[in-house]
C-alpha cells in the first residue's frame, strides 16, 4: 500500500495513470488531501466509485502517529511524531499576529553535529520520507484549523521553515517533492517567499535547490572565520565559508527574495565579541580593495538555548545588542530572534525527539573526551605501577 502523501502532484498523476486513471483525477485527489485534509476515500464525493475502489485496494493517506503534544505559555505548540523503529521527530508551530509558522523536521537526528544543537548531540538515525515530511504539515494545518475554528479556505500555517531536526539538503530526494506539495496551488498554496530551507552549508545542494525549486534560503553561519566555524559547524571543513558564500550569491540569481538570511547563534565567550562582529561585517560587506564581493543578506542573531550536553552558555543581552549595533552601523539588516517555546524545549536548537543513533555520536564524543583528559602513559605507570595493557 502506497502512502499518497509521498507524491507531489506530478508524482500523483503518474501513479494515477498506472491505475488507468486520467491526470485530472490526480488533481481532484490532491485537493481532497491537501486543501481539505480528507483521508477517507469514501468521503471524496466527486471521484468515480470505481476509482475510489482502486484507491482503497492500493493506497492509504497515512498521517504520522502523534506521540505527544505540548503547548507553551506563549501559544507555541510542539508535536512529537512517532516515525517507527524507535525514532520520533518534533514539529513546532509558532503563532504570531497575522501569521503562523511551522518548523518541520527532515531527518530523525542529524549527522552534522553542530556544537550548539541538541539534535546533533543525539546523532543520526535516518532520513524521513517525503510522506513523513508532508505529514507534519498535514497534521498541523488541519488540527489547527479545527482547534481555531477557522473559516473554509483560511490557513492556519502561513509559513514553513525547514529548520527542525536534521539537515534538509542531506535529504534532498525527499525534500524536493515535499516542497513542491507545499507550494502547489492545488495543495497548500504557500508562496516561495514563505517557505524557507535552512542549511548548515551543503554547497552542491544549494546549487541544486536554486535550479529545481528556489525558495527562501537561510544559512547557519555562526562564525565569521573558518577556524571557529570548523569547531562549531563541522561541515565547514568540507565546504568552507568562501565556498558557502559564493553558493549563496549564485542562489540569489533565482531566489524569491533579494537576500539570504544568515543565522548566527550567540554563544557566550565563543563567537560574540566586538571583534567577531567586525569580522562578520567585513565578511558580508563589499570590499573592492580586497576584491571581495559582498552578500545581500539579513543577519538573524539567535539567543542560544542551553541544553545539558552542550557546555555552552547564552550571550548576555547587552552583548547581543552591542553585536547587533556593529552590524547595523555597517548597513546590514540585523534582527535578534525572539525566543519562543523554550518552556517546552521547542526553541531554536532545542529539538531532540527520540533517535536511535546509527552514527554512535555519543560514544565517539566520550572517546574523544577520554583522549583529551587521559594522563600521559608515563604518569599512568607511576600511578598504577603497571605497564600499559597490563592488569593492575
Amino acid at each position: 500500500m502506497v502512502n499518497l502523501l509521498q507524491f507531489d502532484r506530478d508524482g500523483l498523476a503518474a501513479w494515477c495513470e498506472q491505475q488507468g486513471e486520467k491526470p485530472f483525477r490526480a488533481t481532484q485527489l490532491f485537493r481532497w488531501m491537501h486543501q481539505r485534509g480528507v483521508a477517507d476515500f469514501g468521503a471524496m464525493s466527486d471521484l468515480a466509485a470505481t476509482f475510489r475502489d482502486k484507491l482503497r485496494a492500493a493506497a492509504v493517506i497515512a498521517p504520522l502517529p502523534v506521540a505527544s503534544e505540548q503547548v507553551a505559555s506563549d501559544g507555541t505548540v510542539k508535536w512529537l511524531f512517532d516515525v517507527g523503529g524507535g525514532d520520533a521527530v518534533e514539529t513546532v508551530f509558532i503563532p504570531e499576529p497575522g501569521r503562523g509558522t511551522l518548523c518541520i523536521s527532515s531527518q530523525a537526528g542529524c549527522a552534522v553535529n553542530c556544537r550548539f544543537c541538541a539534535t546533533g548531540h543525539q546523532g543520526f538515525s535516518r532520513n524521513l520520507s517525503s510522506a513523513e515530511i508532508v505529514a507534519q504539515l498535514w497534521h498541523a494545518e488541519f488540527a489547527l484549523r479545527r482547534r481555531l475554528s477557522l473559516a473554509p479556505g483560511e490557513r492556519a500555517v502561513t509559513n514553513v521553515v525547514m529548520m527542525g531536526m536534521g539537515e534538509p539538503l542531506q535529504n534532498y530526494a525527499a525534500l524536493l517533492p515535499a516542497l513542491r506539495t507545499m507550494l502547489d496551488d492545488h495543495g497548500y498554496g504557500l508562496s516561495r517567499r514563505r517557505v524557507t530551507v535552512s542549511t548548515s552549508g551543503v554547497v552542491p545542494m544549494i546549487d541544486r535547490l536554486r535550479d529545481d525549486c528556489p525558495v527562501a534560503l537561510a544559512v547557519s553561519l555562526h562564525a565569521p572565520d573558518d577556524a571557529l566555524r570548523d569547531d562549531l559547524v563541522p561541515l565547514n571543513r568540507k565546504y568552507p565559508i568562501a565556498e558557502l558564500l559564493a553558493a549563496c550569491r549564485r542562489y540569489l540569481e533565482r531566489a524569491p527574495r533579494d537576500f539570504v538570511t544568515l543565522e548566527y547563534c550567540m554563544l557566550d565567550g565563543v563567537n560574540d565579541s566586538a571583534g567577531h562582529a567586525a569580522a562578520l561585517l567585513a565578511l558580508v560587506s563589499n570590499d573592492g580593495a580586497a576584491g571581495r564581493p559582498g552578500l545581500a543578506c539579513k543577519i538573524n542573531l539567535i539567543p542560544f538555548n542551553p541544553f545539558p550536553q552542550s557546555e555552552l552558555k547564552r550571550s548576555p543581552p547587552a552583548r547581543v545588542a552591542e553585536f547587533a549595533a556593529v552590524l547595523q552601523a555597517g548597513g546590514i539588516v540585523t534582527t535578534v530572534r525572539r525566543t519562543r517555546g523554550d518552556d517546552i524545549a521547542a526553541a531554536c536548537g532545542q529539538l531532540a525527539g527520540e533517535v536511535q543513533d546509527r552514527t554512535q555520536v555519543a560514544a565517539r564524543r566520550e572517546r574523544a573526551m577520554a583522549i583529551v583528559v587521559a594522563p600521559p602513559a608515563s604518569r599512568r605507570r607511576g600511578a598504577l605501577g603497571t605497564q600499559p595493557g597490563q592488569r593492575a
